[in-house]
């Protein structure tokens, strides 16, 4: 069901199902976005950098909180548009094999002069198996009102 502006509040937090990355997800971000650096794609460069391991993309992480707020249902049937990206961090790498989860914390919502959307503000953290904090920033959306919606 999906949440209105009117049924979101400063302090409520939404989290989603696990995803697990696997080799297949890396391989296809890779080839997707042509991103092919070594410490991606390649196992034996990899394993000699600090990581010791093939790190997965940044922007994969990104990307995959997206997905994996779409799966909550909050936001499907009320999003308009994703309003931007902002500070956002990325404190510890990912691994192929980590299993992440990502969190919505609502910050702030404000109706929009147009009176029929209104701004959320939204902290979104992702979390790996050990929840670590492994990325963190702010993701803005503007959504519907309940009576624009119908």
């Amino acid at each position: 069901m999906p949440h209105y502006l009117e049924d979101l509040a400063a302090g409520q937090r939404f989290v989603s199902p696990g995803k697990t990355i696997t080799e297949t997800d890396v391989v296809m971000f890779a080839a997707l976005t042509n991103d092919n650096n070594q410490v991606h794609t390649d196992a034996e460069f990899a394993a000699g950098t600090r990581y010791g391991q093939r790190v997965v993309h940044g922007l994969f992480g990104t990307s995959l909180c997206l997905g994996l707020i779409a799966r909550t249902g909050v936001f499907e049937g009320s999003a308009v548009a994703l309003l931007g990206i902002d500070a956002w961090r990325f404190t510890a790498p990912v691994f192929i094999g980590d299993t992440v989860t990502c969190t919505v914390e609502i910050l702030s919502t404000r109706l929009t002069s147009s009176g029929t959307t209104g701004v959320v503000g939204r902290l979104v953290s992702l979390r790996n198996q050990r929840d670590e904090l492994v990325q963190e920033g702010r993701m803005d959306l503007l959504v519907l009102t309940r009576a624009a919606a119908v």
